[in-house]
């Protein structure tokens, strides 16, 4: 029986936690599973909720790991995967995620087993993500391809219709992709099944990447070591998050973390042109007076380019 090693990354979590520690074993069906939460120095009763799911399931090993402050996303996972038991592999869950019943099972099956890289059987699947829904049941458009300058553009030209093309747009809004077991480049970092061989052979969690594009960064440097980002459609989780769509703050951040880790993989003058792009695709909305959108050209403006 495959051992799974759950990690969930909470912050002033109260309202949520209860809900995804509600749907894990159903989730986790069929599994040997132990829970880590790494607690980001909550100020609610994110803890006490855990520790009382905690003391009513016994029979599951959960650890708490109190990381002392607010160290962002990566950081939480890389403090929850030191104090972690033997896994065959990682689930890294936000704790607005509610399993269905049997996902993680399914999404194990899409897990390639541990073998030698460069055997001569092609890239290994190392992350698996499932099909992703709203609470209201309805898609949601969580598979991505890479970044580019030629997206960054679509995207500054055309908004979310850029990603019907895929020249054109890193979000994958065919539905019929959701469908099939597809390779993409990248997903929605709330759920994400990572086999122990691809955590081993890509290391750590970039924890300079706050919150934003850890995923990005953690997915294309595990593609860059032969492992593949698969994603297992006959598995579903539901997703209540969304936060970025609505705070100016979280926005400029996932902004800000783009033309960062773009920077990290290009060279000066595409990132400065990648960086006029995010600019060009703020600026009209910040001329009409929207918030978030104010907000990330200011801090674009700011982005020291040039030293990432």
């Amino acid at each position: 029986m495959p051992a799974i090693a759950v990690l969930v990354v909470t912050w002033n979590s109260a309202k949520v936690i209860d809900g995804l520690l509600a749907s894990l074993r159903a989730g986790l069906d069929g599994l040997d599973w132990h829970l880590v939460v790494a607690d980001n120095d909550s100020a609610d009763d994110t803890t006490a909720r855990i520790e009382r799911w905690a003391n009513e399931n016994s029979e599951v090993l959960c650890r708490i790991v109190n990381t002392g402050g607010n160290l962002g996303y990566a950081a939480g996972i890389n403090a929850a995967l030191a104090k972690s038991e033997k896994h065959d592999a990682a689930l890294v869950l936000n704790p607005d995620i509610r399993l269905h019943p049997g996902a993680v099972a399914a999404m194990y099956e899409f897990i390639d087993s541990a073998r030698p890289a460069g055997d001569g059987a092609g890239p290994r699947t190392g992350i698996v993500v499932p099909r992703i829904v709203d609470e209201d049941g309805h898609l949601a458009h969580s598979l991505r391809r890479e970044p580019t300058l030629l997206r960054a553009l679509g995207e500054a030209t055309l908004g979310a219709r850029a990603g019907r093309f895929a020249p054109l747009g890193e979000l994958v809004m065919d539905e019929a992709a959701y469908q099939r077991p597809a390779v993409v480049d990248w997903a929605t970092g709330a759920i994400m099944l990572i086999s122990a061989h691809c955590l081993e052979r890509c290391g750590a969690w970039d924890e300079s990447f706050f919150l934003y594009s850890e995923e990005t960064e953690f997915a294309l440097r595990a593609r860059d070591l032969g492992f593949l980002t698969r994603l297992a459609p006959q598995a579903t989780a539901t997703h209540i998050g969304g936060e970025s769509k609505v705070s100016p703050e979280l926005w400029t951040l996932l902004m800000s973390n783009r033309v960062k880790l773009y920077r990290r993989r290009h060279a000066l003058p595409a990132s400065v042109a990648y960086w006029g792009a995010a600019i060009l695709r703020e600026a009209p909305r910040a001329a009409l007076g929207h918030p978030r959108s104010r907000s990330a050209v200011r801090a674009l403006l700011k982005t020291k380019v040039l030293s990432e």
